[in-house]
């Protein structure tokens, strides 16, 4: 495949403006006000599978916000890609911690990043990441180097649990039949270390809220009589880990798989600098489960962390009050083979139970997924080797990660492929937090190897 680096730099500035009027649009699937904005970008990646190539493009309607498909079938008897990627993005709040609007981009260049980053909700995670696969079937149908059959399915509730994709995918496997998933809502561990993500943690997600009297008191008149249901709540949450900060809940580590030795020592050939990493964060120690390193609690050990708690009084001054109620969010990172449902149910039956008398609780679970992990002797992973070989000068380092992409485990499912997840953001680019950003370097690279795996997905096929 040639010129792919030439046509990345003679279009990079039209490739940086696209998506800087793409990052403009709030899609904020998590809250009903942004509906219309979040129409609105789905109408607008309608329009860039169309401008980059795609003889089909739809908007398909669904029970929440709409898929786009595209797709260019060029032979039949040629293997096909399903690009995954969504349009949505987190709220931006806190918004008093962004250094700038969340919704009007700006590239700042910082120490990581000295050509320039993006900052703007959305940026890495994932507009700018699947923009980068619009721009890339474009280079590979404007130059006539598109090898194989592509197809595109982009959703807009990847934020909130991706309900209506599943609703989809069950509905429509004959159109989005392929022989591999290719997506980029993922990372590489460093720009000049890049990596391939073989693994994702599941997820569980749940509310509580803690309800003590029927109305709120006077903490004067009622304090120590009556069951504060913060107080309570807080306690709860603390007794979920223990002193080794192993996680409490009965049964939750029945099917969690212990790695061997062999593969711990692969992993820890990862560069990784403790110091760096402290540092970075503006922390002075790390913090986790016993008996692992840090590189292990966030990739393949289960957790449990607090997302957001509430209640009683919160504003300016003082308001001297026993709340009815007290809430939190909490979301379990789980690993392959434990099952989101299973471990929603135990965590509500223990958090149940260890309630006292003086209080009611209710646990409503929000959404989850399965954990997933990808081998790496497939022709997919090979093809993604090879093309970050070409681009980056090094063999890729397989990873797991310690997100979650409920889906991919959806689509083996559904539509019995595997998933190849070529990310290229960094940890550092700070997504679901202010000053989100994706550095203009790791989109134009992606843009730059993106083609190349289709070149060699197809070279290999046609091998096997």
């Amino acid at each position: 495949m040639q010129n792919t680096k030439s046509y990345v730099q003679e279009h990079k500035d039209r490739f940086i403006n696209e998506l800087v009027e793409l990052l403009k649009i709030p899609s904020i699937s998590a809250d009903s006000a942004y509906e219309k904005d979040v129409i609105k970008t789905a109408d607008e990646v309608k329009k860039s599978l169309e401008n980059a190539g795609c003889d089909i493009v739809e908007i398909c309607e669904t029970p929440g916000y709409p898929i786009v498909y595209g797709e260019k079938i060029i032979n039949p008897d040629l293997p096909t890609v399903l690009v995954y990627g969504h349009y949505d993005v987190q709220p931006p709040d806190p918004i008093d911690l962004w250094d700038s609007p969340p919704f009007e981009p700006v590239i700042k260049k910082t120490e990581l990043h000295p050509e320039g980053a993006i900052f703007a909700r959305g940026s890495c995670d994932d507009k700018g990441q699947m923009y980068m696969h619009v721009k890339a079937m474009e280079f590979m149908t404007k130059t006539d180097q598109l090898p194989c059959n592509v197809k595109f399915m982009i959703e807009g509730e990847e934020e909130v649990g991706s309900n209506s994709l599943s609703w989809f995918v069950e509905r429509n496997q004959e159109k989005l039949s392929n022989d591999v998933i290719l997506i980029s809502d993922t990372g590489m561990i460093a720009k000049d270390v890049p990596s391939i993500t073989t693994g994702l943690r599941g997820l569980s997600y749940v509310e509580v809220e803690v309800t003590g009297p029927n109305r709120d008191l006077h903490s004067g008149l009622y304090g120590g009589a009556v069951a504060n249901p913060i107080n309570i709540l807080t306690k709860m949450i603390a007794s979920l880990h223990d002193e080794n900060n192993h996680i409490t809940i009965p049964g939750f580590y029945d099917k969690v798989e212990e790695l061997s030795k062999e593969e711990r020592a692969e992993m820890a050939k990862a560069p990784f600098s403790l110091e760096a990493y402290k540092k970075s964060l503006d922390i002075k120690a790390v913090y986790g489960e016993e008996g692992y390193t840090t590189n292990e609690r966030n990739s393949i050990r289960p957790t449990l962390d607090v997302n957001g708690i509430w209640g009683g009084y919160t504003g300016e001054g003082a308001k001297t009050v026993i709340a009815s109620k007290a809430y939190a969010k909490i979301s379990m990172r789980l690993v392959p083979n434990q099952d989101w449902k299973e471990i929603t149910e135990l965590f509500k039956n223990h958090f149940e139970s260890i309630a006292p008398a003086a209080v009611t609780v209710k646990v409503t679970p929000h959404h989850g997924g399965q954990g997933y992990v990808t081998p790496i002797d497939n022709i997919g992973y090979k093809a993604a080797s090879m093309a970050y070989q070409d681009t980056f000068g090094k063999t890729p380092i397989p990873q797991r990660s310690g997100g979650s992409i409920p889906i991919v485990s959806l689509f083996e499912k559904e539509l019995k492929s595997k998933t190849i997840l070529m990310g290229f953001g960094l940890d550092s680019d700070a997504i679901h937090s202010p000053n989100e950003h994706f550095g203009v370097w790791n989109y134009l690279k992606g843009i730059e190897t993106i083609p190349l795996f289709y070149k060699y997905f197809t070279e290999l096929n046609k091998k096997n």
